[in-house]
């Protein structure tokens, strides 16, 4: 635990003297992850983000070069990278709308390895058309960002500079069709979609699709977000029959201007496939589930704070293998400190512990039952 105490220590102290003169920010305490949102006064807009890293993994041996295997943001250890930068051009009309983002960075490198190479560096590329003159009714094509989860790939909009366990192993992006409706009220938001899999811009080979997604989100006040996004589909070829229904429920509740939480909680289940004589291997379905919870404290708006704390249960190794008698079964901690430099650029820092029944992380000497690493980053938006 010492390494652990190490990073809390330190994170501690860089919340303290960190200077509080910087501009004042925009609270990003409600945070949805619907369909792209067309620039306000219609047109071509032009904007770009990036995010410089450096992770520094305690527990691993000095030559490891990457953190663990479940993880794909922030991933390379002790050096100083970029894991997500891209430049996107969006265009909108009153009822045609069309965005592409050409992405680099570790982030790209790592998520999009299955992909075709040429599709590894878009970030975001559709086109959309609103099926109503009077109904906010928007039907879009092509690769955008997912709906399930309440986390991006984009650090800077996220309460914690790492991504939770569930993000990370769950769908950051998707590719197929949508359909979204937003209500007069702006209340209820539905989406429908027929995606080509599960974090899919190619098909799995083997996999004859197509898969199903939804949303539904309600937000009965500017406090509140209520959100139930599910995918039902496949991540395995035809041949095992193995059906995936997996469920992603939060809640963003925003009490005041200072205290705001997420609640979290996904639920998947794949079922047991079946061997070379057409025979399923047992009843029922593996299942795999993560609670989360996050909160945030604004000591102002250029100065906040967050812990979150969380737990991954994958005993069958469904989306996390490990090999190991219990699966993966890991709690997560972790606490960080952000700084808005400007309403633009901001400087984080965060301290996060594994804590594992399994001894399944790298060490110096032997396999460990816990991983304790510190991250630090700068992202810039315009």
């Amino acid at each position: 635990m010492k390494p652990f105490v190490y990073v809390v220590l330190t994170t501690a102290c860089a919340a303290a003297t960190l200077p509080c003169w910087a501009q004042t920010t925009t609270d990003t305490t409600i945070v949805t992850t619907t369909a792209p949102t067309p620039p306000a006064n219609g047109g071509l807009t032009i904007s770009g983000y990036a995010e410089a890293y450096y992770t520094h993994d305690f527990t691993a041996p000095k030559t490891s070069q990457e953190r663990p295997g479940f993880l794909y943001n922030h991933k390379r250890n002790r050096e100083i990278n970029i894991n997500l930068a891209f430049l996107k051009a969006a265009y909108s009309a009153e009822r045609v709308r069309a965005n592409l983002a050409i992405q680099v960075g570790t982030y790209a490198q790592y998520n999009y390895a299955a992909e075709q190479p040429l599709l590894r560096n878009v970030f975001e590329a559709n086109a959309g058309v609103k099926l109503s003159k009077s109904r906010d009714l928007w039907l879009d094509a092509g690769i955008f960002g997912s709906h399930i989860g309440f986390e991006s790939a984009i650090s800077k909009d996220c309460w914690t500079l790492t991504r939770s366990l569930v993000a990370e192993n769950s769908p950051y992006y998707l590719s197929g069709a949508k359909l979204t409706y937003n209500t007069p009220n702006g209340k209820w938001t539905l989406l429908g979609s027929v995606v080509n899999g599960w974090q899919r811009i190619a098909k799995l080979p083997g996999y004859s699709g197509p898969a199903l997604s939804t949303q539904v989100q309600y937000k009965p006040n500017a406090n509140v977000v209520l959100n139930w996004s599910a995918f039902l589909g496949s991540d395995r070829p035809d041949s095992l029959k193995q059906t995936r229904f997996y469920n992603n429920v939060y809640t963003i509740l925003n009490a005041n201007r200072k205290v705001s939480a997420i609640l979290g909680f996904d639920i998947g289940a794949d079922r047991k496939p079946v061997d070379s004589n057409n025979q399923r291997v047992g009843t029922g379905s593996y299942v795999w589930y993560s609670p989360v919870v996050i909160v945030r404290y604004s000591i102002s708006d250029a100065l906040k704070l967050a812990g979150r704390v969380e737990y991954y249960d994958d005993k069958n190794g469904v989306i996390i293998a490990t090999g190991t008698p219990n699966g993966f079964k890991t709690w997560g901690y972790s606490l960080n400190v952000d700084y808005f430099i400007l309403p633009s650029a901001v400087f984080r820092i965060e301290g996060k512990l594994y804590n594992s029944q399994d001894a399944i992380f790298e060490s110096t000497s032997n396999l460990s039952r816990t991983n304790t690493s510190l991250t630090t980053s700068l992202a810039v938006s315009f």
